[in-house]
């Protein structure tokens, strides 16, 4: 199971990507245009050239996850146009195709007053 939480790093792709891919051409993809390593425990997203599927790549110590998610309906509404990392409740809401720089998420750390 993968499990999503604020200190992961996401990283994803602007540009679509050939979803026949397997996981060897998707990691390859990481070094070569992301310039990132796949093992180290990032998670990577991806988008298709339709804008209906996403697939996101993770590394957790034992192996490869290559998961794909597609739209039965519709398409991807919102897709970054900047490569800066998402956070993981803006992935989250990415992945329920909503808009994560319109959503209302408070922030990871609370300042506790002492």
């Amino acid at each position: 199971m993968i499990q999503i939480t604020p200190h992961i790093r996401i990283f994803q792709h602007i540009e679509p990507i050939d979803f026949r891919n397997g996981i060897d051409g998707i990691a390859s993809l990481c070094r070569s245009r992301l310039k990132q390593d796949p093992m180290n425990g990032a998670l990577f997203i991806f988008i298709n050239r339709k804008r209906t599927a996403f697939k996101l790549l993770i590394y957790d110590s034992q192996g490869f996850w290559l998961c794909q998610k597609r739209f039965s309906q519709g398409k991807i509404k919102f897709w970054p146009k900047t490569g800066e990392a998402l956070t993981a409740p803006q992935l989250q809401v990415l992945l329920y195709n909503g808009n994560p720089l319109n959503s209302r998420i408070p922030p990871p750390w609370k300042q506790i007053s002492t």
